[in-house]
């Protein structure tokens, strides 16, 4: 609980709260220090005035419409309220937390601190008072009800009573005279801490006072804090209780607040409620922010470990990795020193000079990692220390069982946690720099260039990073994204993306290039796809990304295309319904192409007038467009009237079938790439035999038809029950 210590003291006077109150813009501040820091305002800025010339808006309403000025950083020195006027600005000073304070303008002759009832009294407030926020630097003037119109934070006195004495090393007796024994029981009927001798006494264990409970002192401690604390009232009528909540207020409010009219055309519900709703709230909101300190405690581990990683124990700097003409060396001691001084016999005069400067270098780049390491970890304990203090704030305002005094702060709490926990996601749990020394020494150059020579990298890429939230299969295709490591600096020439065949076999490139997304289509329907990446530059090729496991769609499902239709085409019910406005055979074509597997789809027959011919089938994408379906060299068809049908390709008419369409009627068309066949159906009758033979390629489902036909598409269905696909052929290559 130490870290809830600086929630729990005044930005004026830096110590523990004492009799908080609630400014308009939800931060706190003792009523004493609210006394001390008020100022007065010219006559002519009377609150009475200043308000006759708002807006109209509600105090809460204009902190709604400025919450984001309201937490902004500047320095400003002022601002407003909705309902009150900005004050003028008077000079300021530092408070003990470093913030900004006011200085009272309003002195306090001594004479007059004997009409205070007690040292939390106020003194009467002069006219046209004003009050600034030392946290966020807002002001506003005062009505005529002074410090007693904003609400006293009950929740908030109840932790700090709470966290002092949780602080203190012992309870004492409460009647000893002069030095006060440990107390070791306390009465609580009573309500009195003893020490023994005291008890003896003041408190004999006869008469009366025997039917008296005499509990340990820390029990008696807890059943104070949970005993129940009396009623809130109403700051606007003081024997009024606190029982309903103005929601767009964002406050408690008694009976005699609605029956004024004053939130008559606002939301109220009851105060039980809303007690309830807030605190799942904010232990709601508490619980992601403590995932995010949880996340923040690990990566601090996590930076102190690079600082150990790139501080070696014997020196500020690790061996340089020298590469020649005869390869590079290892890190070893002989060997490293034998290559060198073999090298350095050559170059030594300009060796000399150009290795001091190449190990300032180095040694700048430690230096200068470990000064990013080391203010990250000190940023990140900051925000750690600030977050866990809340959190801890947070969980003893959870305990409180005064409704209304949670609900004067409840709101401001749960932005405080939302806002705490937005700021962990900005990045902050990332690392700002590497460990990694990733330099090596080229002395391949000539003699005459040695005063040129630099340190360059001679690694491999790294893997690849598979980026699982884009990538995804659509039908018979796959897309993978991928990207390189956040925090390698090894230059990539390009990618190689490879698949397996879907059904467990070898690996096989379908992309080498220098994209970082690709999509791979014509794979099998209803299978897995394991798919990796690697990198690869002048180095040589990086290791394999993870593996991606990516499934194609069970069966396909697609539409009609509007796109590569004839105009004279008339789509509607989400392109799955046609017809034409022609008398004159129209094709249009589905949006999804086959090229493998066992592919099965109906159109059914809702409009059937005057006898047309209307043609189902398959056609490569530049099908003539204008003509009957199977009229050119590019369409495979079966054209049906209301007695029969024939299979017609290239304006070849085969195979006279009895049995035609009417109203209603369901035609079924089935392409199997594994045989290489196509076969058709009538109301679920196989229709002539195999209609056509040594189907290979990319086909896109088809049809042509006049104005006289309307059909519907059915897609994404079964094999029909009396046909058994062949095997497939997995022996194809991929593409990208």
């Amino acid at each position: 609980m130490d870290e809830m210590e600086e929630e729990l003291k005044c930005p004026v006077c830096g110590s523990f709260f004492r009799e908080p109150i609630i400014l308009p813009c939800s931060h706190n501040i003792c009523l004493a220090c609210a006394r001390n820091i008020l100022v007065q305002t010219p006559d002519a800025e009377s609150p009475q005035s200043s308000r006759a010339s708002g807006s109209g808006l509600s105090d809460y309403d204009y902190l709604d419409l400025d919450k984001m000025s309201l937490y902004s950083e500047a320095d400003s020195g002022y601002g407003s309220y909705g309902g009150f006027v900005s004050a003028p600005t008077t000079p300021c000073q530092k408070s003990p937390n470093g913030v900004r304070v006011f200085p009272p303008a309003v002195p306090q002759p001594p004479a007059q601190h004997h009409l205070l009832g007690h040292p939390g009294s106020l003194l009467p407030i002069p006219r046209n008072s004003c009050i600034t926020c030392p946290q966020c630097h807002r002001s506003l003037n005062l009505d005529e009800r002074g410090l007693r119109g904003f609400a006293k934070n009950r929740v908030l006195e109840g932790v700090v009573d709470r966290y002092q004495q949780s602080k203190a090393a012992a309870l004492k007796c409460q009647l000893c005279e002069k030095s006060p024994k440990e107390a070791t029981v306390m009465c609580e009927q009573c309500d009195v801490f003893y020490c023994d001798p005291c008890r003896l006494r003041c408190h004999p264990p006869r008469g009366p006072l025997a039917k008296h409970r005499l509990v340990p002192p820390a029990h008696g401690r807890v059943n104070r804090r949970t005993s129940p604390r009396k009623i809130s009232t109403c700051t606007e009528h003081e024997l009024e209780n606190l029982s309903m909540y103005c929601v767009q207020c964002k406050m408690p409010v008694c009976y005699q607040c609605l029956e004024e009219g004053k939130h008559g055309t606002h939301e109220v519900k009851a105060l039980g409620a809303m007690w309830k709703l807030h605190k799942g709230q904010l232990s709601q909101a508490l619980n992601i922010l403590s995932d995010r300190a949880t996340e923040a405690k690990e990566f601090l581990v996590q930076l102190r470990n690079m600082v150990q990683h790139i501080q070696p124990a014997d020196g500020p700097g690790r061996p340089l990795l020298v590469t020649s003409g005869w390869g590079t060396l290892k890190e070893n001691g002989v060997e490293f020193e034998a290559c060198l001084v073999a090298q350095c016999d050559a170059l030594i005069d300009a060796l000399n000079r150009r290795k001091a400067q190449l190990l300032t270098r180095v040694n700048k780049e430690h230096e200068h990692k470990l000064k990013v390491v080391r203010d990250q970890i000190s940023h990140c304990t900051v925000k750690l220390r600030q977050t866990t203090g809340l959190m801890e704030y947070c969980v003893e305002v959870i305990k409180e069982n005064d409704p209304s005094g949670f609900l004067q702060i409840s709101d401001a709490l749960i932005r405080r946690v939302h806002m705490t926990e937005d700021q962990w996601g900005k990045g902050t749990l990332t690392p700002r720099m590497t460990s990694d020394f990733d330099l090596t020494l080229d002395s391949g150059p000539l003699l005459q260039t040695i005063h040129q020579l630099d340190f360059v990298q001679m690694k491999v890429p790294a893997a690849p990073m598979l980026q699982l939230e884009e990538c995804c299969t659509i039908n018979n295709s796959a897309t993978l994204s991928w990207k390189q490591p956040p925090l390698s600096t090894i230059a990539v020439d390009g990618y190689i993306l490879e698949l397996d065949d879907g059904n467990g076999g070898q690996y096989r490139e379908v992309y080498v290039g220098t994209e970082t997304i690709c999509t791979v289509d014509g794979l099998h329907y209803n299978s897995t796809y394991m798919s990796r990446v690697k990198a690869f530059n002048a180095s040589g090729v990086g290791q394999y990304s993870k593996i991606l496991a990516m499934q194609t769609s069970e069966i396909a499902w697609f539409t009609f295309d509007p796109a590569s239709a004839h105009p004279d085409i008339i789509l509607s019910n989400d392109n799955l319904t046609v017809t034409c406005n022609s008398y004159d055979d129209r094709v249009v074509m589905g949006n999804s192409g086959f090229s493998r597997g066992v592919h099965y789809w109906e159109i059914t027959v809702d409009r059937y007038d005057n006898h047309p011919d209307p043609a189902f089938g398959v056609a490569r994408g530049d099908v003539l467009k204008d003509v009957m379906l199977g009229k050119d060299d590019r369409a495979w068809a079966m054209y049906v009237d209301n007695n029969r049908s024939w299979f017609m390709h290239n304006n070849s008419h085969t195979n006279r079938t009895d049995g035609g369409v009417s109203k209603g009627t369901t035609v079924g068309v089935l392409l199997d790439f594994n045989r290489g066949i196509l076969i058709f159906l009538i109301n679920d009758e196989q229709q002539g035999p195999v209609a056509f033979e040594g189907i290979e390629g990319l086909y896109y489902p088809a049809i042509s038809l006049n104005r006289n036909v309307q059909v519907t598409l059915h897609t994404g269905l079964p094999i029909p029950d009396f046909y058994t696909p062949g095997e497939a052929d997995l022996s194809g290559v991929l593409r990208s």
